[in-house]
């Protein structure tokens, strides 16, 4: 699997971290750089020959309505991906208006928030508000909201696919074993990875946002922080592979729904991540669908990446990007800590460090992870922000100093 590729996972683990504000990566698409495009902008292929081949939308959809699963991937922070992925969910509920749909952004604990919502009972700031939105993901909901809006009218049960992150990153720090069955949150120990999404793991794991600061020469397949690393993604992995196939079971009347996932497409290429814990569970008759750039190189769409992939043409209009200062923010007790700073990034820049406590952003209390958020999200370009931060006994103040617009 190529280097592109790797980049495109490691964006994408770093982006589902919380507190993660740094989405530049995950633009850093595979392009036709190294190889000629060979697919069509605007136009589903299917990738079951030599070459990627231009498909109908309808008989292809028709297919994937007779799977038991559906998963469709996505980059988090792309505009176009969840436009793709609403239309592909509208098709498919028109042949398969029985469906349930699961998230990989809602851990299991907000689960009645998600049945609270599409029973019509919460408001958009209810819901956003009693999932924890800004609290686990740090992305603007307005990506989502028209996914979460299509299930509401169509009264489409939603289900939490993940786990707290408290888990996986328990795991990536002790390993699986040391973990009390009781803290698992009822999950089984995941299938061994195929040795090929071992390799994508290592690379990810060199190039984690967690590990800057260390050699990467030092980093090696047998280390024991790398089978933990595995352990963490594939139990998450596990998770929601598991919530997919509970949700199968047949409703009142004994008919099985076709269940859809909506998660990052890290976990669906070439089979590996959910479709292979799917697998183990004995749940084969699994479709999988990814929108890729129309540039996308070839030599990475190929049998066995997806069963289809959709080109999305170019984006011609200037995307306006939030202010990022590449940091992952924890919240604890009522504090808001920065639990990483970014190599170069702005924060790094501005001389924020690992273990900061914030006390105040922008002159208000910084209590709450969405307060903080939302006062970065809101600094136009060029503009000064003050922070006060808590730094063992001492109280420091900063200014970040965003960039000008371009």
């Amino acid at each position: 699997m190529t280097s592109n590729l790797v980049r495109l996972f490691t964006a994408a683990i770093a982006l589902a971290a919380p507190g993660f504000h740094d989405g530049a990566a995950a633009r850093d698409l595979p392009t036709a750089a190294a190889a000629s495009a060979c697919l069509t902008p605007a136009a589903w292929s299917s990738l079951d020959g030599e070459r990627p081949r231009v498909t109908s939308a309808l008989p292809l959809l028709t297919e994937m309505a007779k799977r038991d699963v559906v998963l469709l991937g996505e980059l988090h922070d792309e505009h176009d991906h969840h436009r793709w992925q609403l239309q592909a969910l509208a098709a498919l509920h028109v042949q398969r208006p029985n469906m349930v749909l699961g998230f990989e952004m809602f851990p299991r604990r907000v689960q009645p928030a998600l049945d609270r919502w599409v029973a019509g009972e919460l408001t958009v700031k209810e819901f956003l508000e009693q999932s924890q939105w800004d609290k686990v993901w740090n992305l603007p909901a307005e990506l989502y909201l028209p996914l979460f809006e299509f299930a509401r009218i169509n009264r489409i049960r939603m289900v939490a696919l993940n786990v707290d992150q408290q888990l996986t990153r328990a795991i990536a720090d002790k390993g699986w074993e040391a973990i009390p069955p009781a803290e698992r949150e009822g999950v089984g120990r995941p299938a061994a990875p195929a040795e090929d999404y071992r390799d994508v793991l290592f690379q990810v794991y060199r190039e984690h946002p967690a590990r800057k600061g260390t050699a990467d020469d030092k980093a090696a397949r047998g280390d024991a922080a790398f089978a933990h690393f595995v352990e963490a993604q594939t139990t998450w992995d596990r998770a929601m592979a598991e919530a997919l196939a509970r949700a199968l079971s047949a409703g009142p009347a004994g008919e099985k729904p076709l269940v859809v996932g909506v998660m990052g497409s890290g976990h669906i290429r070439y089979g590996h991540g959910v479709p292979h814990q799917l697998r183990n569970l004995g749940v084969t008759r699994i479709g999988t669908l990814l929108p890729v750039p129309a540039d996308f190189n070839c030599e990475d769409v190929r049998t066995g990446f997806a069963d289809a992939v959709f080109a999305l043409p170019t984006y011609a209009a200037a995307k306006p990007e939030p202010p990022r200062l590449g940091v992952r923010l924890d919240e604890d007790g009522g504090a808001v800590r920065i639990a990483n700073v970014t190599a170069g990034s702005l924060a790094d820049k501005t001389g924020l460090k690992n273990g900061d406590h914030l006390v105040e952003v922008g002159g208000q209390p910084a209590k709450q992870l969405r307060s903080v958020i939302a006062s970065v999200r809101a600094q136009p370009p060029g503009s000064w922000l003050p922070m006060r931060v808590k730094r063992g006994n001492e109280t420091v103040d900063l200014v970040v100093k965003f960039p000008p617009a371009p």
